[in-house]
């Protein structure tokens, strides 16, 4: 039984979180019937499991093909989109095959939009080896590739048939990735559930230590609150919206740095304590509320600041051309509280060269 379900009608998913299930012989993937399967991973995941994932297929009679790709976000662009199409038209794949995503975000949302394309659309999974991935990218259906101009402005709205998460492939993840991946934790806290957040300032000894049990709760509890909140909005009409604090800023930092030079979740944990100073500005939320956010982000050796080379009209470019601005107005999400957040447009340039400068 899945741990999880995402709620879309007719394209409802499971999401399984367990650990062990890519090396556990008796889960037998039921949610990928296709008898043509093509991974899509990195150089840096292909080590670690693409031979466990592919065999368990061929295992399962399924013919296999395997793309793997550089590493890293400056590898998520329509070049790197280009390839894969050409890898799938050259095999040739037909639309009786199913994608796997075998990775972080990177791969996971680059793959997504190459189903979403291929064909006018082919089935695709998830199968998340990093923190941030299990815990946002890989649920919810948002795939894209980026631009200079831009993050994630090239893609489209594609779910996928399942989400499979094995808790063990965190114990392979190097340190700075895991803590970017807590920055998209945490957001959850401070948009939806205060009491997870709390939950997180009281056990961040045994997340650290990467305790089975605690990893296995926090995990799930997060991709809860996504699915619930992709059910009632999957497009982001409204409330979805919200998934996006801390990431208009964060996007402006990785765009001006150079995508991969600061990680995504770094740039986010960044954000989130720029959009709570904001928050405070506009008597949102109280000093407390600042110091808890921030001190929780400085406890995974996240940044609580962007770089030091950025003034307040090169974040307002890069936030101009950010796909959540309507009609020339920027628009926020900021906290209203630990526990509940909101989205404005009422923001003015003097309010960020107030705080940015």
């Amino acid at each position: 039984m899945p741990t999880l379900n995402v709620d879309l009608g007719e394209r409802s998913y499971p999401i399984y979180i367990e650990a062990g299930i890519l090396t556990d012989t008796g889960f037998l993937f039921d949610e990928i019937p296709a008898p043509h399967i093509i991974i899509i991973t990195n150089d840096v995941v292909a080590p670690l499991y693409l031979e466990t994932v592919s065999s368990r297929f061929a295992s399962m009679g399924r013919k296999v093909d395997v793309v793997v790709l550089p590493d890293g976000e400056a590898h998520k662009t329509l070049a790197s989109f280009e390839q894969v199409m050409s890898k799938l038209l050259a095999m040739p794949a037909s639309r009786s095959a199913c994608i796997v995503a075998l990775g972080g975000g990177v791969i996971g949302d680059l793959s997504g939009f190459v189903a979403a394309c291929y064909q006018r659309g082919i089935d695709f999974v998830q199968i998340p080896t990093t923190l941030l991935s299990q815990v946002d990218s890989s649920v919810g259906g948002k795939t894209a590739v980026n631009h200079a101009l831009g993050k994630n402005m090239i893609g489209a709205f594609y779910q996928p048939k399942a989400v499979y998460i094995d808790i063990d492939t965190l114990r392979t993840l190097p340190d700075r990735e895991f803590s970017a991946g807590m920055a998209e934790v945490i957001k959850y806290g401070i948009i939806h559930d205060g009491d997870f957040f709390t939950w997180l300032e009281q056990n961040i000894a045994l997340i650290i230590k990467k305790d089975a049990s605690a990893l296995s709760y926090m995990v799930a509890r997060c991709c809860q609150i996504k699915a619930d909140i992709v059910a009632l909005d999957e497009r982001e009409q409204n409330v979805r919206a919200l998934l996006n604090l801390g990431h208009t800023f964060g996007h402006a930092i990785e765009a001006e740095q150079g995508y991969g030079n600061w990680l995504h979740g770094e740039a986010v944990a960044a954000g989130m304590v720029i959009a709570t100073e904001l928050a405070l500005q506009r008597g949102d939320v109280n000093l407390t509320d600042v110091e808890r956010v921030s001190a929780l982000i400085q406890a995974f050796s996240l940044p609580t600041a962007g770089p030091k080379n950025m003034t307040a009209q090169t974040y307002i470019t890069h936030m101009l051309r950010d796909k959540k601005a309507l009609n020339n107005r920027m628009r926020f999400v900021l906290p209203t509280s630990i526990g509940a957040a909101e989205v404005v447009d009422d923001v003015t340039e003097q309010m960020l060269v107030k705080l940015l400068d």
